[in-house]
């Protein structure tokens, strides 16, 4: 799960911040740069062409890694293309390779999320999230700070040249990789493929319990971090360097939260996991509250972000878990895209709502407002915690090495 997740967090900052610094040093103007911030919008819609991915089984490998080594080579022979290209010069041709390369690592998450998924015992799943985290979060400081260091010494081109072996390396791990314990046909028709991963979901009685959680559980998360940096700078003061500083320890506590949370889950279960931690990444915004209220504290400022990445760390690894344990086998692409875009939205709106009640509260009662803010997913797992419950059962009578092969609407 280790490399496999470096593998698929790879290409996301050479689409993104690693390439926004390309095109500063090369003079792009600000606009231009601007309108390359669309070119991570496959991230978000990658859902619309999961089907596809569902259906469509390669010649080789099978549906999960066959895909798995197609699009890894792909995004490699992407990065190399945009390699090749001066942004100043053809900045448009820039646009149009890193446009692609962000459809295709895209659906190299769609394809890992649907590996990791079939892969996994359902007792396996909390800590092989936790791991598989931990290797995307890795990669993203190879490809960001680490491209960007890179860059100094040998140049732009051949960063992104480097970046696209590493890709090609990381083929040798897909390769050695086992199969899928949960096999199931792939649909009989683009059609099944659209319309039926919706109908199976919506077939079960908690449907709408789940889609609750996965809306609610990381909202409160949402809020407190969508105005975190303004909070730090413009509230209380901090240097960019120093908010800098301590974001780089926050990466590293939530790498260390996600590994002791999948720890944890071994031991405790999902539903368990998904309440205490959930509670835990809620209380770690009081942090910010006493930060506010103590104002302009270095110590302060870094114990509250280390226990709040910790615990989000921690809560992160139930989440993924949960989403892997909803998924249809047949449909595992389709389902995991549209559960995690869904959760997604809490993320990209909670901007405005968090400077509108800033505006109107004060920073130290908005962070209040965020424990608040994150109990309705705390109801919301408690509501629908005897169909999470049934598969610690399944696990405790199970032998390791049995295949989970039914629907996860069977075994609810």
């Amino acid at each position: 799960m280790l490399p496999l997740g470096f593998a698929s967090g790879l290409p996301l900052a050479l689409t993104s911040g690693t390439l926004q610094a390309w095109l500063t040093v090369e003079g792009v103007d600000l606009k231009t740069i601007g309108i390359f911030t669309l070119v991570g919008l496959p991230y978000t819609l990658k859902f619309l062409w999961a089907p596809v991915m569902d259906r469509v089984v390669p010649p080789w490998l099978g549906r999960r890694r066959g895909w798995m080594v197609l699009t890894q080579l792909c995004v490699a022979v992407g990065l190399c293309l945009m390699a090749l290209t001066n942004p100043k010069i053809h900045p448009g041709w820039m646009a149009g390779y890193a446009l692609l390369v962000a459809f295709l690592a895209a659906s190299l998450d769609i394809v890992f999320d649907a590996y990791r998924t079939d892969t996994l015992q359902p007792h396996e799943r909390g800590l092989g999230a936790a791991v598989w985290v931990n290797g995307y979060r890795i990669a993203l400081l190879a490809s960001g700070a680490g491209a960007l260091a890179l860059a100094d010494l040998v140049g732009w081109q051949m960063t992104y040249v480097a970046m696209a072996a590493i890709m090609i390396a990381g083929v040798v791990i897909t390769l050695i990789s086992p199969d899928p314990t949960r096999v199931a046909d792939a649909p009989k028709s683009l059609k099944e493929a659209i319309g039926a991963p919706l109908a199976e979901f919506f077939s079960r009685p908690t449907a709408l319990g789940f889609l609750a959680v996965i809306v609610l559980y990381k909202l409160g998360d949402a809020f407190a971090s969508a105005l975190q940096t303004a909070f730090l700078i413009g509230g209380l003061g901090f240097s960019s360097t120093e908010v800098g500083a301590v974001k780089g320890v926050g990466i590293f506590a939530t790498l260390i939260g996600a590994f002791i949370g999948g720890l944890l889950m071994t031991r405790s279960g999902l539903l368990r996991s998904l309440l205490i931690f959930g509670v835990l990444q809620a209380v770690s915004n009081l942090g910010f509250v006493v930060l506010s209220l103590m104002g302009k504290s270095q110590a302060m400022l870094t114990t509250a972000v280390v226990i709040e990445n910790v615990t989000g760390g921690m809560g992160t690894a139930a989440f993924v878990a949960l989403v892997m344990s909803l998924c249809d086998p047949r449909y595992t692409a389709t389902q995991f895209a549209l559960l995690s875009s869904l959760e997604a939205l809490g993320r990209v709106f909670a901007g405005r709502p968090s400077a509108d009640l800033v505006e109107m509260v004060g920073w130290t009662q908005f962070f209040v407002l965020t424990v608040v803010v994150a109990l309705p997913g705390l109801w919301a797992v408690w509501r629908i915690r005897r169909s999470i419950e049934p598969e610690r059962k399944t696990v405790a009578h199970a032998s390791v090495a049995e295949p989970v092969a039914s629907p996860i609407s069977e075994q609810l």
